[in-house]
């Protein structure tokens, strides 16, 4: 056998975003790519803003003597110093570059954070429905996964919360605006999970961490405000990445903020700099970490992101789908119209559409849509909804067949 137990059977159990992507290849493939609407993957369509090409030209036009070198392992004080400053505008909390770490996107931050934090054994807490790869993470570095569902409509409960902690819960993690649903969690939800997670951190003695997994945290619609964790509790940490906001996944370039009161801040930071190095990142790539800290308040159209979800979200529920209007992201998570939500995405390959079932999120009855697509595959994809809704004689104002 090659290859561990472990890493056999994470193989085995699989991501369905990547099953859905690879039958995606196929049908195109078959049918050619223009036939095929693939809503699977939230792989950005849109190219970054035209001021990512110009400070990128910039950089590569005048290079500096030194400029591809190596670095600190936290990344360079200046694109650190950048990351602070918009924080500060954002938040008003005094963040300074010594809060802040340069990493290989959220992934790489939130690998960074659980490989610091985490003794084996030690549980962390993931609200379904949940990013696939959040439990392949905590597992990385020993750690053990505790799923807590939230309420029909996505935003999590306290009083589940509360029963979920023990002993030995070291963090939870949080997502909003929410991959796959688009839901952000209200101010009133983080108050109330910051005071419960300090309360039981003083009863069993040591810290629980909130991790704020963000990279959606500029795309925000109908002019909504982001709530922000740092009011809520010092044990915190908040990850975000370029990959979204400045349609930049495949560039690997995010950062790591720590609160400024954190209490242990600089040996926490000391620890998260230390797995920075050893889990292989070393550095966030020093070409990006120079382009983005010029861009820290610069984001996509975010408008053109809403028009994509208003018109995915009426073409849906005037077709009888159960969807929860998303807030912010760019995804949305109908319910099924059958229990079997496998067994829907099979239909919906029928029209040549694919999405991912739900139970990939941790959450079966429902499909996740990444409308972060061009309109003649909305167009398309929205034919099919459409299509498939009379197979089930689905109507406005109708229920779903369970």
């Amino acid at each position: 056998m090659s290859v561990s137990r472990v890493v056999r059977e994470g193989m085995e159990a699989g991501s369905w975003i990547r099953r859905m992507f690879e039958e995606g290849a196929e049908l195109k493939a078959r049918y050619g790519a223009d036939e095929v609407f693939d809503l699977s993957l939230g792989n950005p369509l849109v190219e970054p803003p035209a001021q990512f090409r110009d400070e990128l030209w910039r950089l590569v036009s005048n290079p500096a003597p030194g400029m591809h070198r190596y670095m600190p392992n936290a990344g360079y004080p200046e694109t650190r110093a950048a990351v602070a400053e918009q924080l500060v505008r954002e938040t008003g909390v005094p963040f300074t570059l010594n809060d802040v770490i340069m990493t290989c996107g959220a992934a790489g931050g939130l690998n960074v954070a659980l490989k610091a934090i985490l003794n084996p054994g030690d549980e962390v807490i993931v609200l379904a429905p949940y990013f696939p790869e959040y439990l392949c993470y905590i597992e990385n570095h020993g750690g053990a996964v505790s799923i807590v569902a939230t309420g029909d409509d996505f935003i999590p409960r306290i009083a589940a919360l509360e029963e979920a902690i023990g002993e030995r819960t070291r963090a939870v993690i949080i997502n909003s605006p929410n991959n796959p649903t688009g839901v952000i969690y209200p101010e009133e939800f983080l108050q109330e999970l910051g005071a419960l997670l300090d309360r039981e951190a003083e009863a069993n003695g040591g810290p629980i961490f909130l991790i704020s997994d963000e990279p959606y945290r500029h795309l925000v619609y109908d002019e909504g405000i982001y709530p922000a964790i740092w009011s809520h509790t010092r044990q915190a940490m908040a990850i975000a990445s370029h990959s979204k906001d400045l349609a930049l996944p495949g560039e690997r370039i995010g950062y790591l903020a720590v609160h400024p009161e954190c209490p242990d801040h600089d040996e926490l930071l000391a620890g998260l700099i230390y797995c920075n190095r050893v889990l292989g990142y070393v550095n966030a790539p020093a070409l990006m970490q120079r382009a983005v800290a010029a861009l820290q308040s610069v984001t996509v159209s975010v408008v053109d992101y809403q028009r994509k979800r208003d018109f995915l979200y009426r073409t849906l529920t005037e077709a009888g789908y159960s969807v929860t209007r998303p807030a912010g992201a760019f995804y949305l998570f109908p319910r099924s119209p059958v229990e079997d939500d496998v067994a829907f995405v099979r239909e919906l390959q029928q029209y040549r559409v694919l999405v991912v079932p739900g139970r990939g999120f941790g959450t079966p009855g429902y499909f996740r849509i990444a409308y972060c697509v061009d309109e003649r595959t909305l167009e398309g994809a929205g034919a099919g909804f459409k299509k498939a809704a009379l197979k089930y004689n689905l109507s406005p104002g109708t229920t779903d067949k369970r």
